[in-house]
């Protein structure tokens, strides 16, 4: 069984009553309104056909998950030991101090999840991008399997598959308490603190992983790095409690935009007096450059032919935007076939296709932007699939792009967030959506 006919049985139960759909949908999103899924932005937006992921489909995506892991892995390793490939990135000093100070664990990229655009009717895809300590949307997907796990057709659909969700709260523990213990400075019983700077947080995400945290035994805070106190040796709270482990969710570029802001978190960390899970040698990979350095002649030698020729077939083209680094006569001659991205944003910040500019404006976007502080990238078409939302118990159908997330917990698979958009970038902003993702067998 492939995805399309899962997906098509589920519509087809769909469309069967769609008045009793249209009921679920509003159940759905009145749940919504009052749980921990709500941002500043305002609700979280679905659609009402989920991604519904076959055991073939998730081979396919395990094993690709695995082996950009290992690449990666291979990356971080080489940039540690070797001055020169350091040469390749374009990190400061300030920042390339941070990355090589010890962790005190093995682990090299604890948390990521690594999105793709995967082709559900002939399982090839192309890499989007990879985000390290930063990387969210755990509870989105959380709060829409509660939303809809007892709704009309889930209980119709359920009747002839099985149908199962993902866990990324208490295996994220494990896979922390894990890391915590081959720490060389653990304690018996340490005290974990979620830190990012809470006026751009998840906080609401944060809450959920606090508890998880506290249902393995382990006390936990949420703290904004901000506020962080080192004093005789140790980091502390404002309060003067200890705290000896640090689930790092502020991302790297927002920690050395605020750096005189944080300056007793940093200390801490360059005295390898707390442990940072994960550490900043994961902006290695999360530095959007990744993509263009995987293909240079300096790290190819790291790989084997298989992962040089998965590199080739599956991470699109990516140039630095700076003057004679790129090919110029074809990204005026062919810009549908190009976007630009910020080389150190997230969430599609300052993303521009070139499908959406007339020409003359294309070339002004380029020009603006010849700075170093982008990158060019081949445009990789996202899978189509028609979808529907539900307004004022009207259906709204629609062809959307899809894009797959990979959560990726010391290099296992741990589960995937589905996001949905008409746009030609695939975002949660602009008109996107989610839907929940769940493993389908008959």
């Amino acid at each position: 069984m492939d995805m399309k006919i899962a997906t098509d049985k589920y519509i087809s139960i769909l469309e069967s009553d769609i008045s009793v759909v249209a009921k679920d949908f509003k159940a759905a999103s009145e749940y919504l309104k009052t749980s921990s899924a709500v941002f500043t932005r305002g609700q979280l937006q679905f659609l009402a056909v989920p991604k519904l992921f076959t055991n073939d489909a998730y081979s396919v995506i395990e094993s690709a998950a695995k082996t950009i892991y290992n690449i990666l892995d291979k990356v971080i390793c080489r940039y540690l030991v070797d001055k020169e490939y350091r040469k390749l990135f374009p990190f400061s000093k300030q920042l390339e101090n941070l990355i090589l100070t010890p962790c005190g664990y093995d682990v090299k990229l604890p948390i990521a999840r690594v999105d793709i655009f995967f082709n559900e009717e002939d399982y090839s895809f192309k890499f989007c991008e990879f985000n390290a300590d930063g990387a969210s949307a755990m509870n989105e997907d959380r709060e829409l399997v509660n939303a809809w796990k007892n709704s009309h057709i889930w209980r119709e659909y359920t009747s002839e598959y099985n149908m199962q969700s993902f866990e990324l709260f208490a295996s994220w523990v494990n896979t922390f308490l894990k890391i915590y213990s081959s720490y060389e400075g653990r304690v018996e019983n340490p005290s974990v603190a979620i830190v990012d700077f809470l006026d751009i947080g998840t906080k609401s995400e944060f809450s959920v992983f606090k508890k998880a945290f506290e249902c393995a035994g382990v006390s936990a805070r949420i703290l904004d790095i901000r506020e962080l106190k080192y004093k005789d040796g140790r980091l502390q709270t404002i309060d003067g409690q200890q705290i000896d482990a640090i689930y790092r969710r502020a991302v790297t570029s927002e920690c050395i935009e605020h750096y005189d802001q944080i300056q007793d978190f940093i200390n801490a960390v360059l005295d390898k007096k707390v442990c940072l899970i994960g550490g900043f040698r994961t902006q290695i990979i999360h530095d959007k450059n990744i993509f263009r350095i995987l293909r240079m002649d300096q790290s190819k030698e790291l790989f084997t032919a298989q992962e040089n020729a998965f590199i080739e077939e599956h991470i699109p083209m990516t140039f630095k935007l700076e003057t004679n680094s790129f090919p110029v006569e074809d990204v005026i001659d062919n810009k549908d076939k190009w976007l630009i991205k910020p080389a150190n944003k997230y969430g599609s910040k300052g993303v521009a296709t070139g499908g959406d500019y007339n020409l003359e404006e294309w070339i002004q976007i380029i020009k603006d932007r010849l700075d170093g502080e982008y990158i060019l990238q081949e445009y990789c078409t996202p899978y189509k699939r028609e979808n529907l939302f539900f307004e004022n118990d009207t259906p709204r159908y629609g062809e959307y792009n899809n894009m797959t997330g990979i959560f990726l917990y010391a290099g296992v698979v741990a589960g995937l967030y589905s996001r949905l958009t008409t746009e030609r970038v695939t975002t949660t902003q602009n008109e996107g959506r989610v839907v929940c993702s769940l493993l389908v067998n008959k």
